[in-house]
């Protein structure tokens, strides 16, 4: 049954993955639920099955299509599903004739970490000389920004700015939103399958309280030295940067889980709710950081924690 299921789910995940190839927005939509599939099988049958399904998908696309591209699937992909799907199902004994499970906030902070990976390795599979790498990536973004054949949104720079040297600063902020993108998406990728397998009963782990989710106070440091990293150059300072844009993801989303565990059982909190969720919605860029910022809070001082109750005065 394993290998059925996983070579099925493997088959499916590479097809997802490759049909962005076709440059339609739909594809590219699909291929951003390209992991789903391994993660179904490694949650809800096991983590072998997972391994299947990686194995099935790379080898299905590096035979049609090429091997360099059947390395992007795995490595962009099916591998990271799986890892984040073995780590998810990781429990030990509580003492107490329990399970006590892996912690959301250190699944999260792998997350961070696989999205650093695969954003360097992405940078990597461009060029592995770094200036051949910053050239490539300086090119195609000049060509989106002075493009007129419909390559993305029209583009009116305004007068005096130089497109090239726009484009090579855009260039030096593409691992920090790559690694930023990625951890969105491979969580959602991680709800979703957890949600089917659940479903149909085979999510061997009781549903976990996601609100509760806080990053450990390490990651903090992780995010600083990710900062400080990104000034070292080369590919040392791009996956600097990739880690930065990947925690900074990490803790808004640990931020607005605290939004929801703080709120829980006040007035405020359908309206706050309401306002975030819209500010997110027409302000990501400008309204995520501050959450970030609270994530980071929550890390360093535990907001939730019961607070002993002020003292009379005396």
């Amino acid at each position: 049954m394993l290998p059925i299921v996983g070579i099925g789910a493997g088959l499916v995940s590479a097809l997802l993955f490759t049909v962005v190839i076709t440059g339609s927005p739909l594809a590219l939509l699909l291929s951003y639920v390209a992991p789903l599939p391994v993660f179904i099988a490694a949650l809800g049958w096991n983590h072998r099955a997972g391994l299947v399904a990686v194995a099935a998908g790379t080898l299905a696309v590096a035979v049609v299509l090429k091997l360099a591209l059947g390395l992007a699937f795995a490595i962009g992909a099916a591998l990271p599903a799986w890892w984040i799907a073995y780590l998810a199902l990781l429990a030990r004994d509580d003492g107490q004739g329990g399970s006590e499970w892996y912690p959301l906030g250190r699944l999260l902070v792998w997350i961070a970490a696989v999205a650093t990976l695969v954003t360097v390795g992405g940078g990597l599979a461009i060029s592995t000389d770094f200036e051949t790498y910053r050239a490539v990536m300086t090119r195609g973004l000049q060509f989106v920004l002075t493009s007129r054949e419909g390559v993305g949104p029209m583009v009116h720079l305004p007068a005096g700015v130089d497109a090239g040297e726009l484009a090579a600063r855009l260039a030096a902020l593409v691992p920090v939103a790559a690694g930023a993108s990625f951890v969105p998406m491979i969580v959602a990728n991680l709800w979703l399958a957890g949600k089917a397998v659940q479903v149909s009963g085979r999510l061997p782990r009781p549903w976990p309280f996601i609100p509760a989710t806080r990053l450990p106070a390490k990651a903090v440091a992780g995010l600083l030295g990710g900062v400080l990293l990104s000034f070292a150059g080369g590919f040392v300072g791009l996956a600097g940067a990739a880690l930065s844009g990947a925690l900074i993801a990490a803790f808004g989303l640990a931020g607005l889980a605290a939004v929801h565990d703080l709120s829980r059982g006040k007035p405020w909190r359908p309206p706050t709710l309401f306002a975030v969720y819209l500010a997110l919605v027409i302000m990501l860029i400008t309204v995520f950081p501050f959450l970030a910022l609270l994530g980071i809070a929550d890390a360093l001082i535990d907001l939730r924690r019961p607070r002993p109750p002020a003292s009379p005065a005396a």
